[in-house]
């Protein structure tokens, strides 16, 4: 009789263990399913709000009106920027007719167009309060007006016969400055004969620096560098915008500048709560991982594979993130110009800019839900690897072709003068656009260059367009077309995803000895997540 008791205790006692197990399996099965649902789907299940969802929608909505209010500012500073730079080159350069002739502005051939443009700019900075309709006076420290400094650089000492073919120049470069009060510039002429005797065979440049308020520092430079018989000139301008110490706005605009103040504030705060919200979903996942593969180990000891464990890792919540900690600091210089406290009209254009191409981007998560929509998120994650190991090959290709054309061609051709505009040329090119300007503009001055730059272009295009970017585009279409596939036939499945289905039908792996140790490291990948074919197109599908 005590036998029988227990036998009957230990019976209950294996039920009763063996009930716990499958409650517990259950409830992590559960669990599981409610994370991989979309919002509408966790809604029909448990009527959880989407609270997520509902911010990013509020977010789109206010970060992109956040930003076109914020654009359209912008664009008047640049163009304030801009029309300033016409009306000095207008102011200063003498002859200069409203289009700049290269990267220059003017240029001149003569002696004395050079003395002539030189003494123009003295008279026009002398009585720019009489020419100037702009709000530019000049620039004050200390209550004395800052002067106006004008340098001459040139060779140390030198001596030039073209007629007898020789030269004898002394690379060393000295520089003579001098300043004087602006009012009084143009008197220079006459009180400082000796300075402006200058040998053009040695000098290299001039420059004339002054400061006006307004715009922070001016330079306009005589260039003779290349002694080519062309001196170019050059007006630069170094804008610094500085924030209005005493500044005062009365009715409607002030008014506005506090409602912006305002929604900025506002934006600033559904970040908040959008990272807030995306931190906490981040930190349930990595603690509903740790169950899993707990439960994994300890039941079948499997460990999960990498595939599986990433999909807990969700892409789309750190790029939210990301987004918001840029829309935060893009806010809070956007308020910071408003307040008239900053100047970083850039810097803030930056943060809003990138941190609304990132909330875009994001919209399509919520988009991969819907099975006809998904399957651009699907192709893009199957070739991904494909393509960036094309590109790099191909990459190497067309840096090669950089650089040649940069030596070669650099000369002769303005679309080849720097490696950047190489690059530039050379994607046009790829995309057919601007093919028979390139060609044209190329001269045949130089015969051996002229047929090197035919063999050049040709060779670039037909390799890039009929190879190259063919073989691109099919890298993409097989890996969509293995999508639609799978979405034909199924998709493989692996072990997280048996699991979901509840199958229980998984292989324990055996004790692996000390002798198995590199064997094991090298097919566990492929032994976790048996599944077939083992290529770039098997994806997780969640």
């Amino acid at each position: 009789m005590e036998l029988l008791v227990r036998y009957l205790d230990r019976s209950n006692s294996v039920s009763s263990d063996m009930t716990q197990d499958l409650v517990k399996e259950e409830n992590l099965r559960d669990d599981l399913r409610y994370y991989f649902m979309s919002p509408c789907e966790k809604y029909r299940t448990r009527r959880h709000i989407p609270w997520k969802m509902g911010v990013q929608i509020l977010k789109i909505v206010m970060i992109t009106t956040q930003l076109i209010l914020f654009g359209l500012n912008n664009q008047l500073v640049v163009a304030y920027k801009e029309e300033t730079t016409m009306a000095l080159k207008n102011l200063f350069l003498k002859g200069y007719t409203g289009v700049d002739e290269d990267d220059y502005s003017v240029a001149v051939y003569t002696q004395r167009a050079v003395f002539d443009s030189l003494f123009y700019v003295l008279d026009q900075y002398s009585q720019l309060g009489q020419l100037s309709v702009g709000p530019i006076s000049y620039a004050e420290e200390d209550g004395k007006l800052l002067p106006l400094t004008i340098c001459k650089k040139y060779y140390r000492k030198g001596s030039l016969e073209p007629s007898e073919e020789a030269y004898d120049i002394d690379a060393h470069l000295e520089t003579d400055c001098m300043s004087h009060d602006p009012r009084t510039a143009n008197m220079w002429r006459t009180q400082n004969a000796s300075f402006f005797s200058l040998d053009f065979y040695r000098l290299v440049d001039i420059k004339i620096s002054f400061q006006l308020k307004g715009i922070n520092l001016q330079t306009i430079i005589f260039d003779n560098q290349c002694h080519s018989g062309k001196v170019k000139l050059f007006l630069d301008i170094n804008a610094e915008s500085n924030a209005c110490k005493d500044w005062k706005i009365s009715g409607t605009a002030q008014k506005n500048t506090h409602y912006l103040l305002v929604f900025d504030g506002f934006v600033i705060l559904v970040c908040i709560t959008s990272a807030v919200l995306c931190t906490r979903s981040i930190i349930l996942a990595i603690r509903l991982l740790q169950r899993f593969s707990r439960f994994f180990q300890e039941n079948f000891n499997r460990k999960v594979c990498e595939d599986d464990q990433s999909e807990f890792l969700n892409g789309w919540y750190v790029l939210v993130i990301v987004s918001d900690l840029l829309a935060i600091v893009g806010s809070i210089l956007k308020m910071e110009i408003q307040a008239k406290s900053l100047t970083s009209y850039d810097v803030c254009s930056i943060f809003l800019g990138t941190s609304t191409l990132l909330v875009w981007v994001g919209v399509i998560r919520y988009l991969g839900y819907f099975q006809k929509y998904n399957v651009l998120i699907l192709t893009m994650k199957a070739a991904f690897p494909k393509v960036l190991r094309f590109c790099c090959c191909a990459g190497m290709i067309y840096l090669g072709y950089t650089f040649c054309g940069w030596i070669v061609l650099g000369p002769y051709h303005e679309k080849f003068e720097g490696l950047s505009r190489v690059a530039e040329c050379l994607f046009s090119l790829l995309n057919g656009d601007d093919m028979f300007t390139t060609f044209a503009q190329l001269k045949d001055k130089n015969i051996l260059v002229w047929l090197f730059s035919r063999a050049y272009l040709y060779s670039f295009i037909s390799l890039f367009i009929y190879m190259v970017l063919s073989l691109f585009i099919a890298l993409i279409t097989d890996s969509y077309e293995t999508i639609k596939n799978y979405q034909r036939n199924g998709f493989p499945l692996t072990d997280l995803q048996k699991f979901l289905l509840g199958h229980r039908d998984f292989p324990v792996q055996e004790e692996i000895g000390q002798t198995e140790v590199e064997l094991s490291n090298s097919i566990h990948h492929c032994y976790c997540c048996q599944r077939a074919p083992p290529s770039d197109d098997v994806i997780l599908i969640s």
